[in-house]
């Protein structure tokens, strides 16, 4: 596996639109970091309120890297992670801190409180792209500055046309968070790796290789209307040519995404050659 792609897909399994019981959730990410492109796969996300069950899913002396989402209020996620079984290793946590139009100010300081608390555990704050987006980048880069391991994720999807930023749109926040030196994570509609119409739904969807090419152009120094560009992009080609130029460099801002499908980014990396031999000498 290219450095490039290493760890880009969050095992997703037990969310939507995948939602797989969380015994099978947990079975098939075993398979997944004992097979060739285990070094693709991050954590498996599981919501805090399905803690309290994953030991009895866990093997003797096995250990599980989780990433935590959020779905608790927020003390009673301190008490959730608080009380996490000791084989799980908890890697990162993600919360929303706001809904669509409301000021995420007041919960991004709470976040930024929980960060503090935690020990060694990257935080993800998933702000929505409306109101009072950039300031919170800002508070979020203020944050980071004073060493606390806390960082922005934003949706790219869901059930709604609104939910999906336009490549403009996406683009911008790419270029304010490379301003900021301010990593980011994803989340949604990231199915494959070339952006595409689903003919399901009618929504445009974002991909996941445009993202690639889009964040790497972003920190070579590229504005918003050549991001832009590439995030809209359908022909792969240009795609391709981005990542094969960076295959042996670790990916600059973008931690990744959650998928609740790894088979499916996979079969995309296998079809446009950038796994298994694609990026050979």
């Amino acid at each position: 596996m290219p450095r490039l792609l290493a760890g880009l897909v969050d095992d997703a399994a037990v969310f939507p639109p995948g939602s797989a019981p969380l015994p099978e959730a947990v079975t098939a990410h075993r398979d997944h970091r004992a097979a060739w492109y285990a070094d693709l796969v991050g954590p498996l996300l599981v919501p805090a309120s399905a803690l309290p069950a994953l030991p009895a899913l866990l093997g003797g002396d096995e250990r599980l890297a989780v990433g935590v989402i959020g779905d608790l209020p927020r003390g009673q996620l301190d008490a959730a992670l608080a009380a996490a079984d000791p084989r799980l290793a908890v890697r990162q946590v993600e919360a929303a801190v706001a809904k669509r139009g409301e000021d995420p100010q007041p919960g991004l300081t709470e976040l930024i409180k929980l960060t503090e608390r935690l020990d060694d555990v990257r935080v993800y704050a998933e702000i929505p792209l409306t109101l009072g987006l950039m300031a919170a980048l800002d508070t979020l880069a203020e944050a980071r500055a004073t060493g606390l391991p806390i960082a922005a994720k934003f949706r790219t999807g869901g059930l709604a046309a609104e939910l999906f930023p336009t490549p403009g749109e996406l683009a911008a926040v790419i270029c304010a968070c490379r301003d900021r030196e301010l990593p980011f994570k994803l989340t949604a509609g990231l199915h494959h790796a070339v952006r595409h119409l689903d003919p399901e739904t009618g929504f445009t969807h974002h991909g996941f290789g445009n993202v690639l090419a889009a964040t790497l152009a972003a920190a070579e120094g590229a504005e918003v209307p050549e991001v832009a560009v590439l995030l809209a992009a359908m022909d792969p080609v240009r795609l391709v040519e981005q990542a094969r130029e960076r295959r042996d460099v670790g990916r600059p801002l973008w931690i990744g995404y959650g998928s609740c499908s790894i088979v499916e980014p996979l079969t995309d990396l296998i079809r446009l050659g950038l796994v298994n031999g694609g990026f050979e000498a």
